[in-house]
């Protein structure tokens, strides 16, 4: 009986986390103060240019799409197709050029001997596109979006005047 009673007028345990809250908050705050940071950063190493270009051709496979100051759009050196705010006739054309691609079987060259990917895939779509530094990024997107729409994948940017 006794014991019984004894039970009674003892208090509940209750554990007290106070000070190992603040000893894990004291660990947290080392942790991120000890951690090194990581840089976010991204190198381009680009090359130097060879001294004779004289004898360089140009792939016959490249896309150029120029974009003119007067917002007009070439491809290669065929003009008048459409302007920056009207990109549908530049689409068409690419479009086109990709289904000839496609029947003439011109592949990406990682792309030739891969027959077990679907011939969609394999076809050479990658489109550059050539601006000058004043054109405004927002029509550069409108073009890019153009292509794409047309199939073209990758999009690239061609960089003049690097040394500026």
């Amino acid at each position: 009986m006794r014991k019984a009673r004894d039970n009674e007028n003892r208090p509940a345990p209750l554990i007290n986390v106070t000070p190992l809250i603040d000893v894990l908050l004291v660990l947290l705050i080392i942790f991120m103060v000890a951690s090194p940071l990581r840089h976010a950063k991204f190198e381009a190493k680009v090359p130097s240019q060879p001294d004779d270009l004289t004898h360089v051709l140009p792939n016959p496979l490249t896309l150029l799409v120029t974009i003119e100051a007067d917002h007009s759009l070439k491809l290669n050196s065929v003009g008048d197709l459409g302007t920056v705010e009207d990109t549908a006739r530049l689409s068409a054309k690419l479009s086109e050029v990709f289904q000839e691609r496609k029947r003439n079987h011109t592949y990406r060259a990682e792309m030739l001997g891969r027959g077990e990917l679907p011939e969609d895939l394999r076809v050479e779509k990658t489109v550059f596109i050539r601006a000058s530094r004043s054109t405004s990024y927002g029509d550069v997107a409108k073009v890019i979006d153009g292509i794409k729409g047309a199939g073209a994948r990758p999009v690239g940017l061609q960089l003049d005047g690097l040394s500026q």
